[in-house]
């Protein structure tokens, strides 16, 4: 039966610092996890589901927001041309309700024919 190959040991003392290095790369890991949670959990968020250009002076905005207890927020949704400058600003409140998420839309007028509608922020 052939003998199997033995790995070199390693040098005496290197087992700690693989321990101390494993444990720092554990500690760092968790510690990323963590704040990335902290960041965003509680945090408002917001989505695009749609827009129609209604006109060269108007564009439709359907959106959807999530926010932590249902609270009231402002969002501000903007429209675009062509070239990505904006045409059309408008805040728009979304009222306290008793679920987190809601559907809204907003209709806002522009100086120029818009290609696009979008949420720009919400708080």
């Amino acid at each position: 039966m052939p003998s199997r190959p033995t790995l070199p040991r390693p040098a005496p003392g290197q087992l700690k610092w693989w321990v101390v290095g494993t444990v720092g790369i554990l500690a760092g890991v968790g510690l990323t996890i963590w704040f990335g949670l902290s960041a965003t959990l509680g945090q408002p968020s917001w989505d695009t589901l749609g827009y129609k250009v209604v006109s060269d002076q108007q564009v439709r905005v359907d959106f959807q927001v999530t926010r932590p207890g249902g609270r009231a927020m402002t969002c501000t949704i903007e429209a675009l041309a062509r070239d990505f400058s904006p045409v059309g600003t408008s805040t728009v409140r979304v009222a306290a309700s008793a679920t987190e998420t809601t559907t809204e839309s907003a209709t806002l007028r522009t100086t120029s024919r818009a290609v696009t509608g979008q949420v720009k922020t919400c708080s």
